[in-house]
């Protein structure tokens, strides 16, 4: 069963395009059903039916987290189904496509509704201590602070920042090349302010990181090498702490702020989706949910009859 599976990660992979998260992604939750299917005696794809595929969710559903966090609940949420539901419909449409397989029992599966969280962004006062620049002035810090003005100035996925490469930057023309989700190219404006940041690390923090085995990236961890998102997320983290931010920082949130302050001092919504790089209007018209909250407020505080 793997085998197909394995040919399948392959069509994202080269076909599709998919981003290296999106494949892993997969891999872990169509991994989850052939173990489940094995304990089951299920050895082949041809032997599973539509029972089969509701027997494994509803194991899934009722089954606990190993180390479920602090006061949630301790069972799968109904986004993590949705998860394993899309990954099942989307290999079946795979392997019924190219004939690998007679059927599609998966065809049948409805797709939980999903809640929209709305995203969580920074104040104004707490970007501006965020990004207010630390007095230790070394490598790492530079490094530090070229990281956080790039984000917020221009909305990058953590992804983008770790993968990006030296000869995307045009900083003299103030923007930048974005290799974003399934491998598609942007163009970025950044600013003044990112742009010193920027310079300031490429020619005194990022030569000394710099070692005979570096890649062309722009940020490099203490080794010199690239970084993984967990490592720049942790980085991010910790100088939030160090800053007095009490609020837990996720990885999206400086680019979940970019968006978000940019709506509401008026920026149109295409041009916000086109910074992003959202392939859908809809996953960028989350942050109109955001804005109302801030306009109401607004409209609250100074109209004359509220």
């Amino acid at each position: 069963m793997q085998n197909l599976v394995e040919d399948f990660l392959q069509y994202l992979r080269h076909e599709r395009g998919q981003a290296e998260h999106t494949q892993k992604t997969y891999a872990g939750l169509l991994g989850r059903f052939t173990a489940w299917a094995a304990s089951k005696k299920i050895t082949d794809w041809h032997q599973v039916e539509f029972s089969h595929l509701i027997a494994f969710l509803e194991y899934e559903r009722s089954r606990e987290l190993l180390q479920p966090a602090p006061g949630s609940v301790s069972h799968l949420s109904s986004a993590s189904v949705y998860l394993q539901i899309a990954a099942l419909r989307a290999f079946y449409n795979y392997a019924e496509t190219e004939k690998l397989l007679p059927a599609n029992p998966a065809e049948h599966l409805s797709l939980p509704k999903r809640w929209k969280r709305l995203p969580k962004s920074l104040t104004n006062t707490e970007i501006k201590t965020l990004l207010a620049p630390e007095s230790d002035r070394t490598p790492v810090t530079l490094c530090d602070q070229a990281v956080l003005e790039l984000a917020y100035a221009s909305g990058l996925r953590l992804s983008e920042l770790c993968g990006l490469r030296v000869e995307q930057l045009q900083l003299e023309a103030g923007f930048i090349t974005v290799i974003g989700k399934g491998n598609k190219e942007r163009v970025v404006p950044v600013g003044s302010k990112a742009i010193a940041a920027l310079n300031q690390h490429l020619t005194s923090g990022r030569p000394r990181l710099v070692t005979p085995r570096s890649p062309a990236n722009v940020f490099l961890n203490r080794r010199g090498g690239k970084f993984a998102p967990v490592t720049l997320w942790r980085r991010i983290k910790n100088r939030a702490e160090r800053s007095g931010i009490a609020r837990n920082i996720t990885p999206h949130m400086l680019r979940h702020s970019f968006a978000t302050h940019l709506l509401e001092h008026g920026a149109d919504l295409r041009v916000i989706q086109e910074l992003l790089g959202h392939a859908s209007i809809n996953t960028t018209e989350i942050y109109t949910h955001v804005a109302s909250n801030r306009l109401r407020e607004v409209h609250r505080r100074f109209h004359p009859r509220p």
